[in-house]
């Protein structure tokens, strides 16, 4: 309690020193939604110290109108003055019911799998490459009506002309301190990619969750919509997040091996093992809606390439692969998806990883082919989910990401997403009416 006070009055403090007249206390629910209740500073006492109230039942959680408040406790730690209405502040938040923390709360997860990497004396440091599109407001179209290249990547002109947009969320992050490095437009028309320095899992998670949040509410200033839609456009290529991961002792990166052919350690290996063993129980996460599937199972775009894996495979610098190594001392995770959970992104890389470590999981040869071109010659490599339903089932019978995330979250997840796998069952679409009616 002393803690919690010491906490709400430094946060009152911080509100009049920077003119903060609202926190915006935010949690993250099982779907990847973010909720949130606006908290007046005069009132930022009582919600740090005894949480904000939520229904749990009115978000996306396995629980019921009779449950109890679901007590969102802030964390100061994550604390982000709004760059674009600096009057209000942003801060992450850890569930708690029945003075618990809640299992099924992503947060909670990573925070658990951070502590678990710990105690094998690791930190798991992680970057993010977040892919979206700039569309117009009814979702309908690239918002860019010159942006029509076939091969629009990093094309000079129709990054320019969104620079507005893409300047504010850099100099956006920083002011933040996030050491942002590159931006681009991506490879199809009206996509875009920005990124910033990597950090530790959990800072990483709360970074992403932000960013969501930011890019939809700059381009919405701007009259336009951002969508981290997998596949938003059939003929063009899906938005990815890929996750860059490396692990630490100290100040010493414990995946770099300079010995080694792609200059990973063993212990890079045993990740990888465990991310190549578990791949097709986390696409169930990394790859969370139906319309993920449109993009790893995708064919090939009007850009030549999907830049998506279907096969579990690795390989050194080469991006027709499901993880690349690019460089020595990390490796690159290229199955996640611009849909997944930004907190159980990080907890099931996590996860996978750590059950290849402690299970020492050999990840096999690095194949050193195109994978776009000769991937069809590898029998003997598993082959990713043709849909959400089958990375389900794969997930279900999981036994080592069950053991790590915890039935507790596994569970109530399976049982949100066979819901929604359900009411895309239940849909008509267009397809099936014009390719049936007359058979």
């Amino acid at each position: 309690m002393a803690d919690n006070q010491k906490n709400a009055s430094n946060l009152a403090e911080i509100a009049r020193e920077k003119n903060i007249r609202y926190f915006l206390i935010s949690f993250v629910d099982l779907s990847g939604a973010q909720r949130a209740k606006l908290v007046p500073a005069s009132a930022i006492d009582g919600a740090v110290k005894n949480g904000a109230g939520f229904a749990g039942f009115a978000a996306a959680f396995d629980m019921s109108p009779a449950d109890p408040d679901l007590l969102a406790m802030a964390d100061p730690s994550s604390l982000i003055q709004l760059p674009w209405k600096p009057e209000v502040a942003w801060m992450a938040s850890d569930l708690v019911m029945h003075g618990k923390l809640v299992t099924q709360a992503p947060r909670n997860t990573l925070k658990r799998l951070v502590a678990r990497a710990k105690q094998h004396g690791i930190d798991v440091k992680t970057g993010v490459e977040c892919e979206f599109f700039l569309i117009t407001p009814d979702g309908k179209l690239v918002a860019d009506e010159y942006d029509a290249a076939t091969k629009p990547c990093y094309d000079a002109s129709a990054l320019m002309r969104r620079y507005d947009v893409i300047a504010e969320l850099c100099d956006a992050m920083q002011q933040l301190g996030w050491e942002p490095y590159q931006n681009d437009h991506e490879d199809a028309n009206g996509q875009f990619e920005m990124n910033w320095k990597y950090a530790d899992a959990l800072v990483t998670a709360d970074r992403h969750v932000f960013f969501k949040f930011m890019a939809r509410s700059i381009a919405e200033k701007h009259g336009l919509r951002a969508t981290f839609m997998p596949k938003p456009f059939m003929h063009l290529t899906g938005s990815g997040c890929h996750a860059h991961i490396s692990l630490w002792k100290g100040s010493e990166n414990v995946c770099y091996d300079p010995k080694d052919p792609l200059e990973i350690s063993a212990a890079g290996y045993n990740f990888v093992g465990g991310l190549i063993h578990n791949a097709d129980a986390l696409c169930a996460i990394l790859n969370p809606v139906v319309n993920s599937y449109k993009r790893i199972n995708a064919p090939r775009t009007v850009s030549g390439a999907t830049w998506s894996p279907n096969t579990v495979t690795y390989s050194g610098d080469n991006r027709t692969h499901m993880i690349r190594v690019p460089g020595g001392g990390r490796f690159e995770m290229r199955l996640p998806d611009g849909a997944a959970n930004p907190y159980l992104l990080q907890a099931s890389l996590l996860a996978a990883g750590l059950d290849g470590i402690e299970q020492k999981r050999d990840p096999g040869k690095p194949l050193d082919i195109n994978m776009y071109t000769e991937g069809h010659k590898i029998t003997e490599a598993k082959r990713l989910p043709l849909n959400l339903l089958d990375a389900m089932r794969a997930l279900d019978k999981s036994t080592a990401l069950r053991g790590m995330l915890d039935d507790g979250l596994v569970d109530p997840y399976i049982k949100l997403k066979q819901n929604e796998w359900n009411a895309h069952c239940g849909h008509l679409s267009e397809w099936e009416r014009t390719a049936t009616l007359d058979c």
